[in-house]
């Protein structure tokens, strides 16, 4: 493993963390091709490695319970259509590496590569990107919306001085917060969210009511920062999902028009699928084991987790959840046995995937005796059933 991060075995592969990157997107974009509208969950994972100190470019990230620990962040890209999922765009980076900028420039390339990988097809589909409040910036909108692209994206500064229309119609100045408690409901709908309710004492997977409410506004937005320009305007819809029992508001900002309630609710279960792809995300990490990399420097580090990213896109194109049924059976192919408040780690899935690759190719090397010698040997055709092929 030593000699494979350190690119000593190049003589029988050639394998880097770019190769790696270039082929998922490359099969990614290949998955989601035909498809007239593609859906870009963009969104970013700490790699945690709170008792390293020799590891290159630490950098500070939060644990679970928010405390300041060593680590890295990783950025990915999960492109969904219908029929489909692909991975998009993986990069490991550090605040402490050289030549780093910021994290809103990492997260602007990322646009630029997943849309020249999307525009080199032989149809460009509709995109738009769903991300959270860590991307709530207007330089990262300019660069979605130069390339006629979309956006889903929850509101961090409510402070945000915007435009909007009076209760006469009239278009002033205020803030998204103050413009957002005077905007009509428009929409109302039932939905699964873990959420914690009245007197429960911690959050759970339930029904609860979400009340929509919505209406458009006008936003000023850059094209990047990397040169000097006047911010430029657009018209958009701010859209306020109250979950009734809480105190939770989700603030949801789109070019997408929000016109009717089936709009509303159209960019509320956009928002929500962002939601499934970070459990995704924290699910496969668990699984594959992405914070036990166990080397010093930085780009061997990118190398063994662009691997696992590897393995991730391959699960990602069986479904995205322990819900899906693919990953189900994997998992009890691994010997996983379903139970309350049980899931399966890297080992079961591993496993599984094993026993599924090692029936393949038995399956092939039998079909390859049979075909050149009529029939098997009586004693391994006595373990196959009647129906087997």
């Amino acid at each position: 493993m030593r000699r494979l991060v350190a690119g000593e075995t190049g003589k029988r592969s050639e394998l880097t963390e770019s190769g790696l990157v270039a082929a998922l997107q490359a099969v990614a974009v290949e998955q989601l091709a035909g498809a007239a509208e593609v859906w870009v969950a963009l969104d970013t994972s700490d790699l945690r490695k709170p008792h390293a100190e020799e590891m290159e470019a630490l950098m500070a990230v939060r644990d679970l319970e928010g405390r300041l620990v060593p680590g890295y962040r990783v950025l990915n890209a999960l492109g969904i259509t219908p029929g489909a999922r692909g991975l998009l765009y993986h990069r490991l980076f550090s605040a402490t590496e050289e030549g780093f900028k910021s994290e809103p420039y990492e997260y602007r390339q990322a646009v630029h590569s997943v849309s020249a990988a999307l525009d080199a097809g032989e149809e460009t589909p509709d995109v738009t990107w769903l991300v959270d409040r860590a991307f709530d910036d207007r330089a990262f909108w300019g660069v979605v919306w130069q390339r006629q692209q979309h956006l889903v994206c929850r509101l961090q500064h409510l402070d945000r001085l915007i435009k909007a229309p009076d209760k006469r119609g009239h278009w002033r100045q205020t803030k998204v917060e103050r413009y957002g408690y005077r905007m009509p409901e428009v929409a109302g709908l039932e939905t699964e969210l873990r959420v914690q309710l009245g007197n429960q004492r911690k959050a759970k997977k339930q029904t609860v009511t979400v009340l929509l409410y919505a209406g458009p506004m006008c936003v000023d937005y850059l094209v990047g920062r990397e040169t000097e320009q006047e911010p430029q305007t657009k018209k958009v819809w701010l859209v306020r999902a109250q979950i009734i029992g809480t105190s939770q508001r989700l603030w949801l900002m789109t070019d997408h028009p929000v016109k009717t309630a089936e709009d509303a609710r159209r960019i509320f279960q956009m928002y929500r699928m962002r939601w499934a792809v970070e459990d995704a995300f924290k699910f496969i990490k668990q699984s594959l084991g992405w914070e036990e990399v166990q080397v010093l420097a930085i780009e061997k580090i990118r190398f063994l987790v662009a691997m696992a990213a590897v393995a991730a896109g391959f699960l990602f194109s069986w479904g995205v959840t322990l819900e899906w049924e693919a990953v189900q059976l994997l998992a009890q192919a691994g010997g996983w046995i379903p139970k309350k408040g049980t899931r399966p780690g890297k080992i079961i899935l591993s496993r599984g995937l094993r026993r599924l690759l090692d029936f393949l190719a038995m399956r092939s090397l039998l079909q390859a005796y049979l075909d050149e010698h009529g029939q098997l040997p009586e004693q391994i055709a006595a373990f196959l059933p009647d129906d087997f092929w």
